[in-house]
C-alpha cells in the first residue's frame, strides 16, 4: 500500500505523530527527584525527551520518583518514548534525577 509516511530500513511506514498543543513540559533537574506537575493528556501516546544533563528517568502516576537505578538517558539526544495507551495502560507523570550536573529535561507530548 503507498504511504507518505516515513519509512524505515524495511520500508515499514512510521507512524508521524504531532506535537500537542500545550502539551511542553520542563523540569529542572537536580540531585533530588522531580516530575512533571501536570499529567500528560489521555490521548498522548508518545512523549519525546531531551535532557541537557545526563539524567535518569521512570514513568509512572502522580507519585513516580527517579532514583540513580532507573534508566539512563545520556545528554544531548533526543528520544521519543511510548508512555502507554488506554488498553495497555497509559504513563501519567515522568520523573528525572541528575547523574552528575544540574541541567532541564524537556518533554513533548504527542498525539
Amino acid at each position: 500500500m503507498p504511504t507518505l509516511l516515513p519509512q524505515d530500513m524495511d520500508n515499514n511506514p512510521i507512524q508521524a505523530l504531532r506535537l500537542k498543543d500545550g502539551g511542553a513540559h520542563t523540569i529542572t533537574v537536580s540531585a533530588t527527584s522531580a516530575r512533571n506537575a501536570t499529567a500528560f493528556a489521555a490521548s498522548t501516546g508518545v512523549v519525546s525527551l531531551y535532557a541537557d544533563t545526563d539524567v535518569y528517568v521512570a514513568f509512572g502516576d502522580n507519585t513516580v520518583a527517579a532514583t540513580t537505578g532507573d534508566h539512563f538517558f545520556p545528554a544531548g539526544l533526543y528520544y521519543d518514548v511510548s508512555i502507554g495507551s488506554e488498553r495497555s495502560g497509559h504513563d501519567t507523570h515522568v520523573a528525572v534525577i541528575r547523574s552528575s550536573a544540574d541541567g532541564n529535561l524537556y518533554i513533548s507530548e504527542k498525539e
